[in-house]
């Protein structure tokens, strides 16, 4: 019993402080009066009305319009002036379609979704998304400063708190377009603390596109192929950079292709450009051969055109040494741009291994020295991986369809492409030609779609085509 009661003694004494426990600090808990937290509501109070006319200018004059025809002419003034005012928007409406919707339509979605979308599930998302700040027992939030609506999309510009990154939420998109119910959400950054956060209210790609007209005139800097995400016309740049595609089979890697090719119709016909294509599978470009300068469809001549390219280029160099330093295509030297259609079969699944090295030692000549001499590479693979295709790094520009893993999106845009919203193997397989493109002037990827290009149209540009035509308004 006494040896029980000595551990129950033991147990229940206090444990003493050793001089070895370091000093806690804890924050003071002090009472605020009753007068000052008044104060603070009815600060709150004028100068949210302060400033209401500034935020809401048009609902605010509507209300104060409104009331001042209840007040001086009781209700038939109000009737009369909603009246007049339903005509208005009524002829707005139906004269000035783009306009009414600009100024009125859109502005009233905005304060919708802002109300009843955004600012009303905002804690919540960004508390379970992990991006609510806590210090000293407080949670800061990142305020919403304002929300626009497009044609498309929700654009919110956020205020960042202070210690927090844009990188935070890029790495948390796919769990914001889930908790705001959009198919997608991209982070632009606007300045220091402040980004914003667009969401795409429906898939604007989502329906086919057909092939492109052709242009009267070809900018090579600027070749319209396909259209991007906000309904812009998705523009690729050949001269003076490198373009390499990827994507599984059927995921549109001739779609692009071809459209390049087609906006390149004019500066074909008039010799300032010219296509030279390499085409082992002898499916994909064969259909336009006429189209071409020089075509190639196994090993040892798609080598031999390789090299052929590296020659001129290097023989181009010469004559420009000392001279200029950039490229003005002409018909003394036109743009030459060297198509490959599956680069990897020459880089790594021919069997000659001479011929995988003679391949690769001329497509990183090209893609390396080219660009300043008007060479142009356009290659398209299917595995990126860097043992079947380890020059991915010469391609300034690059497009990424539908691939099979998540780890492929960094090896085709980027590190990081895919935490800024560069989902590329969530590309629904009935969307042939839907991309993720990383330019070179820019780390963000853009959503686009290119034209579909049919065998019907491929036919109509090779027939129609005649070297040296000085134009091709006839193809359709």
């Amino acid at each position: 019993m006494m040896a029980q009661s000595k551990v129950g003694s033991a147990q229940s004494s206090p444990t003493l402080p050793t001089p070895a426990h370091g000093v806690r600090w804890t924050t003071p808990i002090v009472e605020t009066p009753g007068i000052v937290v008044l104060g603070s509501w009815i600060w709150r109070l004028v100068r949210f009305l302060v400033t209401l006319p500034f935020r809401f200018p048009i609902m605010v004059a509507c209300l104060a319009s409104s009331a001042g025809a209840w007040w001086w002419f009781d209700w038939p003034g109000l009737a009369t002036l909603w009246g007049l005012a339903a005509v208005v928007s009524l002829v707005w409406w139906r004269a000035w379609p783009d306009s009414y919707r600009t100024w009125v339509a859109l502005r009233l979605l905005a304060w919708w979704r802002h109300v009843f979308v955004y600012r009303r599930h905002w804690q919540p998302v960004l508390v379970i998304s992990g991006l609510a700040q806590s210090y000293q027992e407080r949670r800061y939030l990142p305020r919403i400063r304002r929300v626009t609506c497009s044609e498309w999309a929700d654009r919110v510009r956020v205020t960042l708190v202070a210690g927090t990154s844009p990188t935070d939420f890029e790495t948390r998109v796919a769990e914001l377009a889930h908790g705001f119910q959009a198919p997608s959400c991209r982070v632009v950054v606007d300045g220091p603390r402040r980004i914003t956060l667009e969401f795409p209210r429906h898939d604007t790609l989502a329906e086919p596109l057909d092939a492109l007209d052709v242009p009267d005139t070809a900018d090579l800097t600027a070749l319209p192929i396909g259209h991007r995400e906000d309904g812009s016309p998705w523009l690729l740049r050949l001269h003076g950079t490198h373009v390499l595609a990827a994507g599984v089979t059927g995921a549109g890697k001739g779609s692009v292709i071809w459209s390049a090719v087609r906006a390149m119709l004019p500066a074909i016909a008039d010799r300032t450009a010219q296509v030279w294509a390499l085409d082992p599978k002898r499916m994909e470009l064969s259909y336009g051969r006429s189209l071409f300068s020089q075509y190639a469809d196994d090993g040892e001549s798609a080598v031999a055109v390789l090299e052929l390219a590296v020659s001129d280029m290097q023989e181009r160099a010469r004559r420009y040494a000392g001279k200029q330093r950039s490229h003005v295509p002409s018909r003394k030297d036109p743009f030459v741009l060297v198509v490959i259609d599956e680069v990897a079969f020459l880089t790594a699944y021919h069997p000659d291994r001479d011929v995988r090295r003679r391949a690769e030692n001329a497509i990183a000549t090209l893609t390396s020295q080219g660009r300043s001499v008007g060479f142009g590479v356009l290659a398209a693979l299917q595995d990126p991986r860097k043992e079947v295709m380890n020059l991915r790094n010469l391609f300034p520009d690059k497009v990424a369809l539908r691939l099979d893993e998540a780890s492929q999106v960094d090896m085709i845009l980027g590190e990081g492409a895919r935490d800024r919203g560069g989902n590329a193997h969530l590309i629904d397989p009935s969307l042939p030609g839907v991309a993720y493109v990383r330019m070179e002037t820019s780390p963000a990827p853009v959503r686009v779609r290119a034209a579909y290009v049919s065998d019907d149209d491929i036919t109509a540009m090779a027939n129609t085509y005649e070297p040296g035509a000085s134009s091709v308004e006839e193809v359709p």
